[in-house]
């Protein structure tokens, strides 16, 4: 018995894994992109008040916007980001993700 709930945990964590970054809407996240994140990283992701993002892969981003979300702390624009990561939705990361990993 606990060699098979161990199985179990162990294969919702794999597959959690793999959907976390599954990958998200293009279309939808340049569209948010462009309502909420252009301001300070620029129309092509090219950085300005914020960092460059363009180049970084949608797990990285991904995985700084959840962090931000969840309130840690990341370095010295975490006070401005924090609170436009908790606005945003699961998908609305994935979105945004997806669509800065297509900017070179």
């Amino acid at each position: 018995m606990k060699k098979m709930i161990i199985a179990l945990a162990t294969a919702g964590l794999v597959s959690f894994g793999a959907s976390a970054f599954a990958g998200g809407n293009v279309d939808a996240g340049k569209a948010t992109f462009g309502s909420t994140c252009v301001g300070c990283h620029g129309a092509n992701g090219e950085g300005g008040v914020g960092p460059k993002l363009a180049g970084q892969s949608a797990k990285e981003i991904a995985e700084k916007l959840h962090e931000y979300k969840a309130g840690k702390q990341r370095g010295p624009m975490t006070s401005m980001m924090a609170p436009m990561a908790q606005g945003l939705s699961d998908q609305d990361i994935e979105n945004i993700a997806a669509y800065i990993a297509t900017l070179k």
